[in-house]
Parts: structure tokens; C-alpha cells; sequence
């Protein structure tokens, strides 16, 4: 080891420096850096352990190296605690070649070091993931998932077959990865941003509806072979901590939790979340790192030729070549035993490009946790060795953490490296070599490992209460493998008397595997002195609480637990009650804590019925949370269930007298339809007063947009109200005259466009001379975001009443897949769209603006007026396409083709999509969160929406980007060249 000093990272910033005063050839001269970037050697294993720095307290040792393993990317223990380690061999370039392999390290003296290596499989494309199971192992190779079994104890798979396939491979950044056992019983994977559609293979044979994993993860049941979608969405690396509570991270978004149980969201298709994940490192996402290993020199001259506008190509953020996370990879809870306990919990990340491991502690923030810097101005673990490259990790057998480190020269995606640095760079560099790592304190002392195969399912029982979370759940795992029943009571016993609450946790849970969980032993756990036995086990009562009104009334009673994870819980599990406990309960959380948002999702989640009722139980308290009143009115108008509608329109006459404002709230959030069968019927509840009360209502309202005098607030009420009544042209039109103010014109614009009528678009085309520029923009929003008004709409480009200038082209050009072949090419003749061909010759004749003088102020006006609706940059803008802060030092003329052909190359994160509702309405945007019940669009101005799946009629993917094309229509070569300098030039 060499002592940690801040002069290194000093040293490397010099060396960078230095390489930025290198001579660089004209733009004439042929490029060759040949003798700029000589291969950095590697180091032996034995001299790359004197390269590490780690934190106090800690060391690092070598567990095995090539040529016993090499490109490690994934491991797992088995039961006996050898080591099945993933070799991808094939990064990046080569998948064709199916060099990916499956290693098996055995440590044959127990004494750490694995001596005896193994080629159990190979023949894989790009392998990712691995888990144990059933004395064999799922690897993930996508399109597939395979099973292995080593049948005559050779070390060497003899069966092997396809079980799931269907998964992608657009992207080997972006493959399906990280299998975890989880409380369930289960093992969890990563789908990561390449997605699939899955399907189970049976006889060789793809069997099945597809399972549709865009923006989902997954889960398999190891005995049953049944995949099912569960919440998720990381990029790489998954792990989850002794309670069962999910964390991630997503490129350069380093650390996320994943808050949400797909299957509670699914029970309530009214329910819509904008996301299941949240960021939660206090430092923010793409947060500061620490190398301590010199920037590598290509770096560098990548980074010198982007600044000289030479080259294309994404260079690293800020104009620095390092400092932040770029690639967040493997994130791991620490759960080991052989660490002092203060660091249970720690979570773990790596940057691979950075060469070094960082760490945060987690700290309880309500239902969410925050993530904490630990390390102040360095890393827990970091190299001088640009080689080091940890993956991946594993809570092991010895209670220490492993890092798999792919050990490569260069670890980069290919595309984004000029030819004339590539031609130069092995990308195979390393395929020999790699390591795989422990991280031990100081005074660590290692035991022998169990072998777990040939203990007796009692003696399994024994080890579900032991610190180390890898004997827990491989002891676990076990128990549920072999549906042993003879030990039932041993781990009722368990439940009880573990001396560690994980302990009792994870007995809970293999009960539940075994289908022997009763409601005495439950009741006890609800009883139980730590909150997260109480929480699991109100999860696991739920399917026992039809039969038991014991259960039902402790779950009941722990509505006011102390504790926020067993009220959560509580909000989540009442969905399974009866319904006059249902909404008791429910009443109760919502007083407690229905300000919360996560409170609210999970309320509602456990309202697929009764949502009137708990309406009409709220609506009169005053403390009751407007937020939960509008989300349970928003659900009662779109369900329209009888007994839902008769509860409301016993509540609306007595809140029409007693709570005038809250009356006109509710009615507001319920949105029923003028004539529709939902009016009908609140009419018919009330023997028509709610049919009178409502246009009463309404008068009021139209009574207070002519009152001029009234507050704009109260005005800008008032326009919400007239949904509740037929178009009005009149109305409308007066609220978009150009002396009223503008919020009220912007609010009667969102309000028409809830209505259907033909008059609205041919309202919208007759205003359009005096409608100030703002305005327009967003009348023209409203007229195509509905197939039914878009001829209106071309109707008037055709006879000049709208000039072309004023439509934004592509929001037209986004309908195409949803109207008639013969509007389509009406769109294109209008709009005059160039073709590929066109697009070639713009960006040709731009080109003179990457020699010009940009002037990076004027550039910042640019920026401002033309793209912070979709990209952030300098604190200014909306974070909806890709990252500007990770490269702003760009390549110009990368920049110049990305602005004027947006579509030559679409990351799938940043596909539009275009979502026709049942109702006509359309909305497009790029998906940025799905549930089982919902997706959400985010369009430009950051402006986001959730439609319920129940309300989508179609939804398709354009192919092309957010980002638009015709900027050059706006933005002219001097312009270009400002924007250029700006982007380019910022500090």
C-alpha cells in the first residue's frame, strides 16, 4: 500500500495540463497521435495492490487474478461458498465472437486465495449476470436467460438450457444484469435500457404472452420457472438492504431508491405516480469524485481536439476530463459482518472510469432514505492504476465485500472515440487479465467457510439468525429450495426469539416460502419490539386477512405506529382489508400522514374500491389534505362506480350549504362530463339538486370572469369550473381577448382544451390575429393535440388565416402515425419538409459557422431562447434530453450535426413517443416512468404527464428524437456560431 497524500491528484491534473500543450496537426494534415498515446502497461497483481489508497482502517487483498479469472463483470457464492464468476470477454466490440464465459474459483484450503479455477460454460454473447440456484445457475446473456447444471461434479456445466428470452442487446451499456435474492423468495434482475419483451422457453420453444419489461425489472421464481415485472429501472447494478428496500443508480444518477411495489401499484388502475425511483444522494446525482489516477493521455487529446473543433465525439464534462460520475456501476449494500457494525448499510459504487470506489452512508429521510458522503475530498477506495476497474460486488461468506475488477486499458464505448485516437487503442487490452478483490478492516480475521449442501435443514434454521446477511439468505434460500415442512416450528421459534431483528425478518419469510405462516405467529410479529418485524410482517399477513379478524384489527391498531415504515406499510397492506376497515384505516393515515406524497400513492393504491366512501369521510374534516381529496375525486369521475357516486351525492348538498369552497374543490377535482352518465346519475342520486347545484355553480363562475375587479385567483378559479358546462364560445372568447390578462388567457386556453367540440379548434383559428406570440405557441399546442382539429388546423395554414412560422412543425409531424396517409403527406407538403438528402446540404452549408467568431454572451441568448426547454446547462433549462453539464466542452462540429440532424442517432432513453388517449386527446413526450398502471411523458418545458394505461388508446414510438428538427429556420450560421462558443467555451 502507499500512504494517501492530496498531492496525487494534483500530479494527475499536471500530467493532463502538460498534455494539453502537445503540437496538434491542421485540419488538413493527416491526425495521427501514434506517438502520443504509447499502451500503458499493466500491472502484476502484486504490484497493483501497491497502487491502492483506502480509507483508515480498511485494507484491500487479492482473492484471485488471471489467469484464474479474467473480465470478471458478475459473481455469486453458492452454498458451499465457491465463487461462479461471469468472464465478458466480448466487450465491447466483440459479441459476434461468443467469447463470454462462465469461470468457477474454488478456495480449496479455505485459506481466501482460490487456487483451483475452473471454465464451467462458455460460448456466451456478452454475459452480465449470475445467480445460484437449485445446486446450478442462471446466467444472464442477452436475449437470454440460461440455466447450468454441473451433473457429474466435474466443475463444468453438462446441462444447459435457454429458460427466458427475449431480452435486448441495442446497447453493452445498457444489458440486463445483477441477479439478487430478495425477502420474497425470489431473484431479482435488472433490465437496464436496452428492455425486452420476455417470454418463457419451454422445449426450446418461446411459450407465452410476452412480459414487457420497458422501464420494469424483474423477478423469478427459482422453483416455478414464473417471471413476473416488478418496479425498477437502473442501469447497472441493483442491490438491496436487510429489509428488503431497493437502491440503484442509472448512469451518472449514482444513487437511487426504488419506493414502489409494482404489485400494489398494479391493483389500481386509477392510481398514477410519476416515478417509482428517486435520486437520493444529498450531493446530487452526478456528484464530485476523487481519482487518484492520472487522467489517461487519450483522453486528453479527445478533450483538445473537441475544444479545437477538429473532431466529433462527446468529451468529458465541464471542460475537465474527470471529477464526477459519469458511469455509476454496481451498486451494493454493504451487509457483511466482518466490518465494525457502524458500516452495515453502507452503500458502495464504483466509477469505472475513475478507477475507485466510493461509499455513502444512508440515513432514514420519511419513507425514502438520503445518501451521505462518508469520505471528504477522496474516495474509500481509489487507484493509481487507470487499469482498475470495479464492476461489480458481492457481500461474501467471510462477511468482507468482493470487488470484480475487469482489470482493461480502456474501458469506453467505441463510438465515442475519433478513428484517429482508436486506430491507436487496443479496446481488447486486458481481455487476459482481470482481478477479483476483498475489503477487510485492519484487524480482520477470517473464518472458515460453511458448506452449507451438507447441512440438514435444521441446521439451516440456525444460520437465519447469523450477522452475516450471505449465511442468512443462502440459508434461506435453501429452506425454500427443498420445501422441507419438518422444521416449521424451529423457525416459528425463530420468529421469536433471534436474537437480531434481520434474523426474525427472514424467518418471517421463510415461513411464508414454505406456505406455513399462521396468524398467531404473525400476530406476535406485529408485536414485535423493531419496527421492520412489524412492517414484514403486516406485508406478509395480506393474504391471510380474509380469514382472520385477529390480524385484521392488529393492522388496524398499527395505523398509528410510531414508526413511518409500518404506517407505509399499513397505507400499502390496507388494500386486502374489508372495506369498513379499509377506509377506517385509511382515514387514519390519511390525517397522519396524507400531506406526504409517498402516503398518498400508497392510500390510493388500496383504493381499487371505495375511494367515495373515504371521500366522503375526509371531505368534511378541515384538516383533511387537498392534494388526497383531488387524487380520490379525480378517481370517483373516472370509475364511476354506483356506490362511489351515491356516497359523493350524499356529501355535496351539505358541502354545497357548510363548505362552499371545499364543495366547489371536490366538484372540480371529480371532472364529470356535461351529459355524461356520470352527471346523469349524481342528477338521479339527488333527485336533481347536484344537476342544479352544478349550474348554479357555473353561472357563478361566468358571473365572476365578466367582474373585472375580481382577484386574477378568483378569476383563474373560475375558468376550471366551466368544464362542468357546455362550450361556450362566448365566454371562451372573451377570456382570450388580448386586454385580458395573460394568466387568465393561458388558463382559459388549458381549460378548452378538455373539451371535444369542433367549435374549440375553429374558436382557436378565429382569435389567432390578435393572440399575442406566447400565446399562440400554446393555441397551437391545443389544436394538435387532437386528430380531429388537426384539419382545422391545416385548414387555416392553407388559406393563410395561420402562418406556417407560427405552428410549431413538429408537434404536426409527431401525429403522423396516429392520422391518415393522406393528412400525413398534407403535413409534409404544408410544412415543406426537407428530405435526408436536404438535411446533408443544411448541415453543409452550416458549417461555415464552426470558423467564425461566436461571441459566447450573444451564444447565451441562444441558448436561452432556443434550447432550455429540453436541455440544462449553467443552472438554466429543463434536464429533458441529454446531459449539457457532462459535455459541455463538446466537439462543435458533434454539437452542429446533433442540433441540425437531431434524429441521425437517438439513444432509446430520448425516443419520442406519441400517446393517443380514448377520449381523442394527444400527448407526446419521451417516457420517462412506467408503472403497471401508468406512463409518464415529459415534453418540452419540462412539462410532464401521467396517463392512466386505462385512458391509452394507442401509443407509439416515432423513432425519432425530442429534439426537433428546422432549428436552422431560427437559428442562422452566426447564431450557430455564438451558440457554439457558448456551449464549447463556459467555464
Amino acid at each position: 500500500m502507499i500512504p494517501r497524500y492530496i498531492s496525487t491528484a494534483r500530479h494527475a491534473l499536471l500530467a493532463s495540463s502538460l498534455l494539453l500543450l502537445l503540437p496538434i496537426a491542421s485540419v488538413a494534415e493527416e491526425l495521427d497521435y501514434k506517438n502520443q498515446l504509447p499502451s500503458v502497461p499493466p500491472r502484476a497483481a502484486a504490484e497493483a495492490l501497491q497502487t491502492f489508497q483506502v480509507a483508515d482502517g480498511f485494507r484491500i487483498e487479492l482473492a484471485a487474478a488471471e489467469p484464474s479469472v479474467v473480465d470478471p463483470v458478475a459473481m455469486a457464492f453458492d452454498a458451499d461458498g465457491r465463487l461462479f464468476v461471469i468472464e465478458m470477454r466480448g466487450y465491447s466490440e466483440d459479441d459476434s465472437d461468443m467469447l463470454g464465459r462462465v469461470r468457477l474459483l474454488e478456495d480449496v484450503n479455505d485459506d481466501g486465495i482460490y487456487e483451483k479455477s475452473t471454465i464451467f460454460a462458455e460460448g456466451f454473447s456478452w454475459p452480465t449476470a449470475i445467480c445460484c440456484t437449485r445446486k446450478g445457475i442462471l446466467v444472464g446473456a442477452a436475449p437470454d436467460i440460461i440455466w447450468l447444471k454441473d451433473t457429474d461434479g466435474d466443475g463444468k456445466a453438462d446441462e444447459r438450457q435457454a429458460v427466458f428470452t427475449g431480452f435486448n442487446k441495442s446497447n453493452v451499456q445498457g444489458l440486463l444484469n445483477t441477479f439478487q435474492w430478495g425477502l420474497d423468495n425470489r431473484i431479482h434482475g435488472v433490465t437496464s435500457s436496452s428492455g425486452g419483451n420476455v417470454q418463457r422457453v419451454v422445449d426450446g420453444k418461446p411459450t407465452g404472452k410476452p412480459i414487457s419489461l420497458r422501464g420494469r425489472d424483474f423477478s423469478i421464481d427459482p422453483r416455478t420457472m414464473e417471471m413476473i415485472a416488478i418496479s425498477g429501472g437502473g442501469q447497472h447494478g441493483m442491490s438491496m438492504n436487510s429489509w428488503g428496500e431497493k437502491f440503484t443508480c442509472s448512469n451518472s444518477d449514482h444513487l437511487q431508491q426504488i419506493l414502489f411495489e409494482d404489485r400494489y401499484l398494479a391493483r389500481n388502475p386509477y392510481l398514477s405516480i410519476p416515478s417509482v425511483r428517486r435520486s437520493i444522494a444529498q450531493d446530487g446525482p452526478q456528484a464530485e469524485v476523487y481519482r487518484t489516477s492520472p487522467v489517461e493521455a487519450w483522453r486528453v487529446i479527445r478533450t483538445k481536439l473537441r475544444a479545437a473543433k477538429i473532431v466529433p465525439g462527446i468529451v468529458e464534462g465541464g471542460g475537465r476530463p474527470a471529477g464526477y460520475f459519469t458511469g455509476a456501476t454496481g451498486v451494493t449494500i454493504f451487509r457483511g459482518d466482518a466490518w465494525p457494525k457502524r458500516f452495515q448499510g453502507l452503500a458502495i459504487i464504483g466509477d469505472v472510469g475513475s478507477n475507485l470506489i466510493h461509499r455513502k452512508r444512508l440515513v432514514e429521510h420519511g419513507v425514502a432514505y438520503q445518501g451521505i458522503r462518508i469520505d471528504e475530498s477522496e474516495e474509500f477506495v481509489s487507484s493509481s492504476d487507470i487499469w482498475f476497474r470495479p464492476v461489480q460486488y458481492a457481500n461474501a461468506p467471510d462477511g468482507s465485500l468482493y470487488v470484480a475488477d475487469m482489470y482493461r486499458e480502456v474501458i469506453e464505448h467505441p463510438k465515442s472515440l475519433p478513428p484517429m485516437i482508436k486506430k491507436h487503442l487496443d479496446l481488447t487490452s486486458g481481455r487476459d487479465r482481470g482481478r477479483i478483490y476483498r475489503i477487510v478492516v485492519n484487524d480482520y480475521q477470517r473464518r472458515s467457510t460453511p458448506r452449507m449442501t451438507a447441512m440438514n435443514t435444521l441446521e439451516l434454521v440456525s444460520l437465519l439468525n447469523h450477522p452475516n446477511s450471505w449465511h442468512r439468505e443462502t440459508a434461506a434460500r435453501l429452506i425454500y429450495e427443498r420445501q422441507d415442512n419438518t422444521v416449521v416450528s424451529q423457525i416459528e421459534r425463530s420468529v421469536t426469539k433471534a436474537s437480531l431483528p434481520e434474523g426474525r425478518v427472514i424467518s418471517l419469510s421463510a415461513l411464508s416460502g414454505l406456505k406455513k405462516l399462521s396468524p398467531g405467529v404473525l400476530l406476535a410479529a406485529m408485536h414485535d419490539e423493531h419496527p421492520r418485524v412489524r412492517q414484514h410482517a403486516i406485508r406478509l399477513a395480506e393474504p391471510l386477512l380474509e380469514k382472520s379478524p385477529e390480524l385484521r384489527q392488529q393492522i388496524a391498531n398499527l395505523a398509528g405506529d410510531s414508526t413511518v415504515h409500518v404506517r407505509f406499510q399499513v397505507a400499502l397492506s390496507a388494500g386486502y382489508l374489508p372495506d369498513e376497515v379499509k377506509v377506517s384505516v385509511l382515514k387514519q393515515l390519511a390525517r397522519s400522514d396524507g400531506e406526504n406524497p409517498d402516503f398518498q400513492a400508497a392510500i390510493q393504491s388500496s383504493l381499487r374500491t371505495n375511494a367515495g366512501r373515504l371521500l366522503a369521510e375526509l371531505a368534511l374534516d378541515d384538516s383533511a389534505p387537498k392534494e388526497l381529496l383531488s387524487l380520490l375525486a379525480r378517481q370517483i369521475g373516472k370509475q364511476q362506480r354506483p356506490d362511489d357516486i351515491a356516497n359523493v351525492a350524499k356529501l355535496l348538498p351539505k358541502l354545497n350549504s357548510d363548505q362552499p369552497k371545499v364543495f366547489q374543490f371536490v366538484i372540480t377535482h371529480l371532472a364529470i362530463p356535461p351529459g355524461s352518465s356520470l352527471a346523469q346519475q349524481m342528477a338521479k342520486a339527488t333527485n336533481g339538486e347536484s344537476e342544479e347545484v352544478i349550474n348554479k355553480m357555473v353561472a357563478r363562475a361566468k358571473a365572476t370572469l365578466k367582474n373585472r375587479d375580481a382577484p386574477i385567483a378568483d378569476r383563474i378559479r373560475a375558468v376550471d369550473v366551466l368544464q362542468y358546462g357546455p362550450f361556450d364560445p362566448t365566454t371562451f372568447g372573451k377570456l382570450l381577448e388580448p386586454s385580458q390578462p395573460l394568466a387568465l388567457q393561458e388558463a382559459a386556453l388549458k381549460e378548452m382544451q378538455g373539451f371535444t367540440e369542433p367549435e374549440v379548434a375553429e374558436l382557436l383559428v378565429s382569435r389567432w390575429p390578435n393572440m399575442a406570440p406566447g400565446v399562440r405557441t400554446k393555441a397551437s399546442g391545443i389544436l394538435t393535440s387532437r386528430a380531429t382539429w388537426v384539419g382545422v388546423l391545416l385548414d387555416a395554414i392553407d388559406n393563410e388565416t395561420i402562418p406556417t412560422s407560427d405552428v410549431d412543425g413538429s408537434q404536426l409531424v409527431e401525429l403522423k402515425p396516429i392520422l391518415s396517409e393522406q393528412q400525413g403527406r398534407r403535413i409534409d407538403s404544408l410544412l415543406n419538409r426537407p428530405s435526408h438528402s436536404d438535411r446533408a446540404a443544411i448541415i453543409t452549408a452550416y458549417r461555415s459557422s464552426l470558423t467564425m467568431d461566436g461571441e459566447k454572451e450573444r451564444g447565451q441568448k441562444v441558448f436561452n431562447k432556443h434550447c432550455t426547454a429540453c436541455h440544462q446547462f449553467n443552472g438554466e433549462g429543463h434536464p429533458i434530453g441529454p446531459n449539457l453539464a457532462a459535455m459541455k466542452n463538446r466537439g462543435a462540429e458533434a454539437i452542429l450535426v446533433n442540433i441540425l440532424n437531431p434524429n441521425a442517432e437517438v439513444n432509446p432513453q430520448y425516443l419520442n413517443y406519441i400517446c393517443l388517449t380514448n377520449d381523442g386527446r394527444t400527448i407526446s413526450g419521451v417516457i420517462t416512468n412506467e408503472t403497471a398502471t401508468s406512463i409518464t411523458l415529459v415534453q418540452a418545458d419540462n412539462k410532464s404527464e401521467t396517463i392512466l394505461r386505462i385512458d391509452i388508446e394507442q401509443l407509439k414510438s416515432t423513432g425519432v428524437s425530442l429534439m426537433p428538427e428546422g432549428l436552422e429556420k431560427v437559428i442562422d450560421q452566426q447564431a450557430m456560431s455564438d451558440l457554439l462558443n457558448y456551449i464549447t467555451q463556459s467555464e
